[in-house]
């Protein structure tokens, strides 16, 4: 059981910026792709960002140029920096693990892979 723990959810003004983080056993950075997924209220879960193993990245179009991920092996942590949050930014936000399949070709509009294992969700709501 992958054991992954977030933290850095709150609330923060549209225009803000949020720094989340999340910490999992040190051979989860070496050998798993990791991504961050988000829920809103009544939408169903969607993906934000994937950083696969060999450190390429992507994300969801809505946060292109906004949010960056990025990890430190060294403090086991992955990281997502928010910028200039937007009120439709406000969701659940969930550390991904996918061990199995890295995130390759990660499809955006479908629902996760049942290889992926989850943090509990910070939450970030983004007041106008």
């Amino acid at each position: 059981q992958v054991q992954l723990v977030e933290s850095g959810g709150g609330s923060v003004q549209a225009g803000g910026s949020l720094k989340l983080s999340c910490v999992a056993p040190g051979y989860i950075f070496v050998s798993c792709g990791m991504a961050w997924y988000r829920q809103a209220p009544g939408k169903e879960r969607e993906l934000v960002s994937t950083l696969r193993v060999d450190g390429t990245s992507t994300y969801r179009d809505s946060v292109k140029g906004r949010f960056t991920i990025s990890q430190d092996n060294a403090k086991n942590r992955l990281y997502l920096q928010m910028n200039s949050l937007k009120f439709e930014d406000t969701a659940v936000y969930y550390c991904a693990a996918d061990c199995l399949l890295d995130f390759l070709n990660a499809d955006y509009d479908s629902r996760a892979p049942d290889s992926v294992r989850w943090g509990q969700g910070p939450q970030v709501p983004v007041s106008s």
